[in-house]
């Protein structure tokens, strides 16, 4: 997941790799990218405007079945709210088959078990980082200005945090492969072992140790 995750810094989610909004993003770039290597991108697009709203991917009747997943979440935390289920909600809406519920989604009441789609996709968007920008630089402009040093840097108000999003969805889905990575030419190779020699150089070293053998020789007969 945090591989995908540094990947989706290609379509333009810049800073705030590790909150709700970018696990979504990442699961949605993993999804449509496999999609895409198995030819099933335009059979199954998924859920393509993000609503918050359950969404299921139904097999076709006349093409091959949606591709179906399912969630390990290892030692993840798996609380209400947790960004591994950001990274579900993509994928599914990236069209692939995974089993969920929507209990552990954002906007979820645990007491009136009821579930409410806008708080969900509010943090899909990343709403919920903008309220917190938009607070933290009406109250406290210092703790704004060091929690959010990098969206200061590259200019994000908290304004243009859900369009940053909207814009990332975006590209994901019109160009989801996987982009060769350019090649470094000027590497140095570090060598922990000496260098082979060639036959000659072989050669002129054993001259080097004869003649030197021989000069001691010569110097302990004087």
């Amino acid at each position: 997941k945090q591989w995908y995750q540094r990947r989706v810094r290609g379509y333009g989610v810049k800073v705030g790799l590790t909150n709700y909004a970018s696990a979504y993003c990442t699961g949605l770039l993993l999804a449509r990218r496999l999609l895409k290597k198995f030819n099933l991108d335009e059979t199954y697009q998924g859920q393509v405007e993000p609503d918050g709203e359950e969404f299921y991917v139904e097999d076709v009747d006349d093409g091959p079945g949606a591709f179906r997943a399912y969630l390990d979440v290892g030692l993840a935390r798996t609380t209400t709210g947790a960004r591994v289920f950001g990274a579900l909600k993509g994928v599914a809406d990236g069209g692939i088959d995974i089993p969920h519920s929507n209990r552990r989604f954002p906007g979820y009441d645990a007491e009136s078990k009821q579930f409410n789609a806008q708080v969900h996709r509010d943090h899909i968007m990343g709403k919920h980082v903008a309220d917190y920008m938009a607070y933290l630089q009406e109250n406290d402009d210092d703790a704004f200005k060091r929690q959010f040093s990098a969206f200061v840097k590259h200019n994000i108000t908290s304004a243009k945090v859900e369009e940053m999003y909207k814009k990332a969805h975006a590209a994901i889905r019109a160009d989801p492969e996987a982009k060769p990575a350019a090649k470094k030419t000027d590497i140095v190779k570090k060598r922990w072992n000496r260098q082979k020699l060639s036959t000659a150089q072989k050669n002129a070293r054993v001259a080097q140790k004869k003649a030197a053998y021989l000069r001691g020789l010569a110097m302990e007969e004087d």
